[in-house]
């Protein structure tokens, strides 16, 4: 958190700039709409080079990830453009957006708005908003944000105080996150213990520890929407026969407020 308000620190000069680029950007593919398939898990497959727990993953190029990823049923993408610690850039966002069609998550850190407007003129579709780093009125800030430049947020949470958190300000997509960043350990009882607790109209998200199709399966069993997959694709040989086994599973429909996507331009 430190290096990430390093970082925001080193945009002031540019925040006009950006903020104009992000106010003018081209519209956002819809994320939310993307996530809500009826009777069926959407996928969010991820793009990252390196982890710090994980070390160095595949060798797969964001551009050539997205195309096999699209060509393989996902759903949306996320890339993760932390550089120090992952590896990651917003040239690698870019690259990936331009190479398929549908909506891209610019997953890193967000501290200050400057980085919100900086995912939006990059082209990102969506921005991910970790409840554990952001007090309620700096989360409610870029939520705010977020809806005036249109476009989504997948706002991420661990426990029962943080989803408390975040459905107060209104987050219209959860991501339960199954890892703890305190012991790094991942459980995915976490989403099977706190997906029941959103409303149906928002959408819940279950990220980290997912690799086998029967774990998509009990997922979307407890009515998960989506999941967000990283590390088990990276490391798939074939990326598009990865994602391909854990797209089109089936779900568990909760009942849903149609106009409230209607309502939404994310």
């Amino acid at each position: 958190m430190a290096a990430k308000r390093a970082e925001a620190a080193g945009l002031a000069g540019l925040r006009r700039e950006l903020r104009r680029r992000a106010e003018s950007a081209g519209q956002a593919r819809p994320f939310g709409p993307a996530l809500s398939r009826r009777g069926e898990v959407a996928v969010i497959a991820e793009s990252k080079r390196r982890s710090p727990s994980a070390g160095v993953l595949g060798g797969v190029e964001p551009a050539e990830a997205a195309r096999a990823y699209a060509a393989g049923g996902a759903a949306a993408m996320s890339v993760l453009t932390d550089g120090p610690f992952f590896g990651g850039s917003l040239e690698d966002l870019g690259a990936a957006r331009g190479a398929m069609e549908i909506p891209v998550l610019r997953k890193d850190f967000v501290v200050d708005e400057v980085q919100i407007w900086e995912a939006r003129a990059a082209g990102a579709d969506a921005v991910l908003l970790i409840v554990r780093i952001l007090d309620d009125v700096r989360l409610s800030g870029f939520l705010d944000l977020c809806r005036e430049l249109r476009f989504a947020s997948l706002v991420e949470v661990h426990d029962t105080g943080e989803l408390e958190r975040a459905l107060a300000v209104g987050a219209p997509i959860l991501g339960i996150n199954n890892r703890d960043l305190d012991t790094l350990r991942t459980d995915r009882a976490v989403s099977l213990e706190l997906g029941p607790r959103v409303p149906a109209d928002r959408v819940v998200v279950s990220e980290s520890g997912i690799a086998f199709p029967g774990e998509v399966d009990e997922l979307g069993e407890a009515g998960v929407d989506a999941i967000l997959v990283g590390e088990a694709l990276m490391r798939a040989g074939g990326v598009r026969q990865a994602v391909a086994q854990l797209a089109g599973r089936s779900k568990r429909d909760r009942d849903r407020n149609a106009a409230h996507w209607r309502a939404s331009a994310c």
